[in-house]
């Protein structure tokens, strides 16, 4: 390149030989500071690397976690052989953002002989080792020449990014020709700095003024700038600086201590740009006025600077190897975010490549771009990286999807065993739902038109003989990529008082500034979840002032299907009056026996209203804080206890307290600003002596739910009192649009739980539960009582997908008790059972081998004391050992280790939570996980026929008799052509006491509900036949229900009094018919809200109190059986249907009640039952 310069630095460890001599080794290990030249280990930027000798290719073998980056050249010897000659000359290491070794200012060690390594442990505190790339010089001759082979010529090195004078980045690169990808493992792009050539003469013009003399600006000496720079609520910006933008920003001048600047010279000309910086607030652009006088006045307002925030993440897509991709990203914040990297595999990609900014766009996609890609958008207020999307490509005639499909069991009635497998289980098969390269357009969108995914494309219908009669089912046979079906994402709660669970009453819900919801008079609320939601961070406010504004970031299922959320919330302090003439000082924590964990110091004059005027009166003030000592508070932490680092990564933090502040004044209720408040901090309330030097104050972000620092801590100096023998750490903070905060330490020591949920004890891979909310609370356990947690220090919540759940939590790898969790789990508001640790210790029912469980020391919350709630565990943090193999597979993960823990198999060690098995019993011909929308299969028996509207339909069945009956409703297709005489499913209760009358209970029995089918051609009115289990008698219908179904024919024949058949309603009758209808968007709320509805006989209300006397539709009288003789179901089981002498019980007549139930069992299973018009008999 003419007139170019290579500027190249790299850590150089030199062998010498001088006239035959010794050979030296010289090795130089020190902390290089940026700008710093140091000639015995970096080559001065004039040095050329066309020395002797032959070049390695770039080697990056390993990856800074743990305890740094190591790329010892025994280790690349191994992977790469004959790669890396025997004796190497020199060394160069540079990172994998192209940035030399000598510029980073860490501490570094290398040699030719053994390679290069970076320690964690030396770095600055906070900072970790860069990710480092080295190459070898070696001896001319001595590297290995396939190559040449292997790859094609390097490119020319390309045009020098930066301006005339200043250094830059050249790049150039090669393509693999070998045909198989394990040999194209050398690196395919390199880099250099360089310099382009020196600047011509200044050619700039000036419309108004003069050039100065760097030829980068126009200058008009007789003009004169003023200007006002104020703080937001009007307080004002001292010792801000102001710059002019250049190609280089000149600073011209600050602020003075009422927030005004004068700046001479700069002309008026509309198009000048002045840039105004403070630190912690969004730098303000000023574009000069335009003007004839010889002098103007602007004036500006800071906004606090806000880190970038992701609201679009990159999305996981899937294509055919010479198709091409979009992966998009997007971010907001104060500034807005400037620059967009992406990374492919943890290694950035080159911008003078790819072309990219927010959009990264693949064309002619080869097999070798497949892996994970993340973006980072960055501005002068720090970094965010998104979350990780996967690229799937295949080859271009490559089957997208496994075409057989996975074991997939389903329960059967109780009446069906098995002999073949010895269960009460048979596979129907199932195709796991993922994104797969299926069929798009030619437009290169962000998001895909159209989705697809892995999913079932042929069923086989099979008969299941049970015991009397044969139940219909669907097995999938085959899998395909097909289009996704479409779902929506529901977020249901309910918000209460975290002492004695009062509920928020019409409270408003905010996503942002936007309101999207409102409690209710229960405190429930119901949010569908915008699309595009990447982070749903809510904010729950309390119209009464009740209770403190919560700020929640709540997990949801993407996916689809609802997830439902109990939301606690502390009660407001009761306000005092404070003087603000005077110095106040508010404590902060109130244990009963405890000294405070805190207090705030208000200086005397520092209160002052939002247009800036001091405040002289009186002040109310409210102060409630969140005490971490007390347990019972731990839900009501706000946010999801994250902030964002200096290179973009989310990071947990452990608190210490938090506290919201209300300060108004007493008189009009105007919300007061604070400046120069003092925060003091026992040091005595930490526990772990490593935290004190990290601890630092934070304020909330009620956008983003991501807390942001406000200032750090430091010793007091002052003498307190005479008396006074606590140490304190003191902060400064400014209270203005924020009024809430948080004293904690950023915790680097994290893993992951391992986690799944149940339908029952049987612990079946397929009766795993999604939607469960699994939470965990972070305990710092009392010295010497490690199950007698002292306080709590984080909070975290996450949902169970198809493979469980992975909770993410505190541990240490030096000493197991340094933190233990509290884990529970809830599914709609009801909670889950632990295994049980006592009085029988099973670890193969708990999920986890010996020995690490007695390493985890789990114990079940009634372990000590049985009358305590089964609804959670508590095991102590023990990081799992790198070396160690019954500790590497779970169900503790190390945080690196994220990937390995979200895709364990279900044989994999982990915890277990379970539902306690009810009294009801679902069955559906064609398979459907209620809690995965995305399973749902088109199909005329499917029981619910559209995937995004659910409709759940109840009959009231009222029993009078001595005991509680099994009632069944058998569900087949009615009078679409389609459907009728196939079953749709079967669905059995038990019938519920009345606690108010003796011999009398209830069931509220699920139905098909009647409609269009899922090709919504015609409706279908299913044919509902509901059998009481026992010797019962029908009694009476409900009378509107028996006239609804006479007028709207046809009717269906009821000559066996033992039991009832209906054409389904096709409209949404209510409790005087004693038919429950709900429609939702999510099965299992439909059908939660419908039971509720028919437990208390009414079509608003809702009760888990079974009435009998109200809404009831059918009534039953159940004689109590007799000894020894046989119940309905028992005579179907042990009654033969397709012989002659199925009519005969051991040798005696059948009476005619049996030869009418046989004829109809019968008739079930060859077809439809008869229709006729006529009345129902009753």
């Amino acid at each position: 390149m003419v007139g170019t310069k290579a500027w190249v630095f790299f850590l150089l460890l030199e062998v010498t030989s001088v006239l035959g001599r010794q050979m030296m080794l010289t090795q130089s290990v020190r902390r290089v500071q940026p700008g710093k030249r140091i000639s015995s280990l970096f080559a001065k930027p004039g040095d050329s690397l066309e020395s002797p000798g032959e070049w390695t290719t770039w080697f990056n073998i390993d990856h800074p976690g743990g305890q740094g980056d190591y790329e010892r050249l025994d280790a690349i010897r191994f992977y790469y052989g004959d790669r890396v000659c025997a004796r190497p000359l020199r060394l160069e290491a540079r990172t994998t953002d192209w940035m030399p070794a000598g510029s980073t200012g860490q501490v570094v060690h290398g040699s030719p002989r053994e390679g290069f390594w970076c320690l964690n442990r030396e770095q600055r505190p906070g900072q970790n080792c860069s990710n480092y790339t080295v190459r070898f010089l070696c001896p001319p001759g001595s590297l290995r020449r396939d190559t040449e082979r292997i790859w094609s010529p390097w490119s020319p090195w390309s045009k020098c990014s930066a301006a005339c004078g200043h250094t830059g980045v050249q790049t150039r690169t090669r393509t693999c020709l070998a045909e198989t990808v394990s040999l194209c493992t050398e690196a395919s792009e390199e880099g250099r700095l360089c310099m382009d050539q020196a600047c011509t003469a200044c050619d700039m013009t000036c419309p108004m003024g003069q050039v100065n003399a760097d030829c980068d600006a126009c200058m008009c000496q007789d003009f004169m700038l003023h200007g006002t720079v104020s703080l937001p609520g009007g307080a004002p910006a001292s010792g801000a600086t102001v710059y002019l933008l250049t190609k280089t920003p000149k600073p011209l001048t600050k602020t003075d201590s009422s927030g005004r600047f004068r700046v001479p010279g700069v002309c008026p000309d509309g198009k000048s740009i002045l840039k105004i910086t403070k630190a912690k607030f969004a730098p303000i652009m000023l574009t000069m006025p335009k003007t004839s006088l010889k002098a103007a006045t602007v004036n500006a307002e800071f906004m606090r600077a806000e880190t970038p925030y992701i609201v679009m993440n990159p999305e996981t897509k899937a294509r055919r190897a010479g198709q091409s991709v979009s992966l998009c990203c997007k971010a907001t914040g104060k500034p807005s975010p400037d620059k967009y990297f992406w990374y492919h595999n943890d290694t950035l990609l080159d911008p003078s490549l790819y072309k990219h900014e927010s959009k990264l766009v693949l064309r002619n996609l080869r097999q070798d771009q497949a892996g994970e890609y993340f973006c980072k958008a960055q501005s002068d207020a720090g970094a965010m990286k998104s979350q990780v999307a996967q690229l799937i490509v295949i080859a271009p005639y490559e089957t997208p999807c496994n075409p057989t499909p996975e074991s997939y069991l389903i329960r059967l009635p109780h009446d069906c065993f098995q002999n073949a497998t010895n269960s009460f289980y048979y596979d129907v098969g199932h195709c796991p739902i993922k994104t797969c390269a299926g069929q798009q357009d030619n437009g290169i969108r962000c998001r895909d038109a159209v989705e697809n995914c892995c999913g079932i494309s042929k069923t086989q219908e099979r008969e299941i003989q049970c015991s009397g009669y044969t139940l219909p089912t669907k097995v999938a046979t085959e899998c395909s990529c097909q289009r996704c079906t479409e779902t929506r994402s529901i977020v249901r709660g309910r918000v209460s008082a975290a002492d004695n669970g009062e509920p928020m009453r019409f409270g408003h819900v905010y996503m942002g500034s936007n309101r999207v919801s409102m409690t209710g008079y229960k405190g429930t609320f119901t949010l569908h979840v915008p699309q595009d939601t990447e982070r749903l961070v809510l904010t729950f406010v309390d119209r009464f002032q009740k209770f403190v504004n919560t700020t929640k970031v709540l997990p949801f299922n993407k996916k689809g299907s609802t997830v439902f959320h109990e939301i606690k919330v502390l009660r407001k302090k009761e306000p005092i009056t404070l003087e603000a003439m005077d110095t106040n000082i508010i404590p902060l924590g109130e244990v009963a026996g405890e000294d405070p964990v805190g207090e705030l110091e208000i200086p005397s004059k520092s209160f002052y209203r939002k247009n800036g005027e001091p405040y002289t009166g009186k002040v109310k003030a409210s102060v409630t804080f969140l005490d971490p000592r007390n347990i019972s508070t731990a839900t009501t932490a706000q946010s999801d206890l994250n902030f964002i680092n200096d290179e973009g990564d989310t990071f947990p933090l452990r608190t210490y307290g938090m506290f919201s502040v209300d300060f108004t004044d007493e008189a009009t209720s105007e919300s007061l600003n604070v400046g120069k408040v003092k925060v003091h901090l026992d040091s005595t309330q930490i526990k772990m002596p490593e935290h004190v030097p990290t601890m630092k104050l934070w304020s909330l972000n009620p956008d983003t739910g991501l807390w942001e620092e406000e200032g750090d801590f430091k010793f007091d100096s002052q003498k307190r009192s005479k008396r006074e023998e606590r140490t304190f750490l003191v902060g400064n903070m400014e209270i203005r649009e924020r009024r809430l905060f948080n004293l904690d330490v950023p915790e680097s020591r994290r893993c992951f739980i391992k986690v799944r949920a149940y339908r029952s004890e049987r612990f079946l891979p397929s009766e795993q539960i999604q939607g469960v909310v699994v939470s965990v609370i972070n305990l710092e356990p009392r010295a010497g009582f490690s199950s007698n947690p002292r306080a709590w220090g984080r909070f975290d919540s996450v949902i169970t997908g198809p493979n469980g759940a992975c909770v993410p939590a505190f541990c240490d790898d030096q000493s197991p008790d340094a933190y233990s969790a509290y884990v529970l789990a809830s599914l709609a508001g009801e909670e889950l059972e632990a295994v049980q640790s006592s009085p029988k210790f099973n670890p193969n029912a708990i999920g986890v081998p010996q020995p690490y469980l007695n390493k985890l020391k789990y114990r079940r919350t009634d372990h000590e004391d049985p009358r305590v709630k089964k609804t959670a565990f508590q095991i102590s943090m023990a990081k799992p050992r790198p070396n160690s193999a019954e500790e590497s597979n779970g169900p503790i993960y190390a945080f690196e280790n994220l990937r390995a823990c979200e895709e364990a198999p279900p044989s994999a060690p982990h915890f277990r939570f379970y539902q306690i098995e009810g009294d009801r019993y679902d069955y559906n011909t064609v398979p459907f996980n209620e809690d995965d929308p995305m399973s749902w299969t088109e199909d005329y028996l499917a029981w619910w026929p559209k995937p995004m509207e659910f409709r759940a339909c109840y009959i009231k069945v009222k029993i009078v008799g001595p005991v509680e009956v099994n009632v069944r409703s058998r569900n087949m297709g009615g009078t679409h052509r389609q459907t009728v005489g196939k079953l749709y499913g079967i669905r059995d209760v038990k019938s519920t006491r009345d606690r108010d009358q003796p011999n009398v209970s209830s069931a509220c029995l699920e139905f098909k509900c009647s409609g269009m089918l899922y090709d919504q051609d015609r409706v279908d009115r299913t044919l509902v036949k509901v059998i009481p289990q026992g010797s019962c008698h029908r009694a009476s219908v409900n009378s509107m229900l028996h006239e609804y179904l006479v007028n709207h024919l046809p009717l269906a024949v009821n000559n066996d009094t033992s039991e009832y058949t209906m054409l389904a309603p096709l409209d949404p009758l209510g409790h005087n018919y004693g038919i429950y209808t709900v429609t939702d968007q999510d099965p299992r709320t439909a059908k939660e809200i419908a039971l509720g509805r028919c437990f208390d006989g009414t079509s608003d209300g809702s009760s888990r109190v079974m009435k009998s006397n109200v809404g009831v539709a059918l009534t039953f009288n159940c004689a109590e059986r007799q000894v020894g003789r046989q119940s309905a179901f028992q005579y179907l089981q042990s009654t033969p249907v397709r012989t002659p002498a199925a009519n005969t019980v051991r040798g005696r007549v059948p009476s005619r009640r049996q030869q009418r139930a046989s004829r109809g069992s019968q008739s079930w299973r060859e077809g439809a039952a008869p229709l006729r018009f006529l009345g129902v008999a009753q």
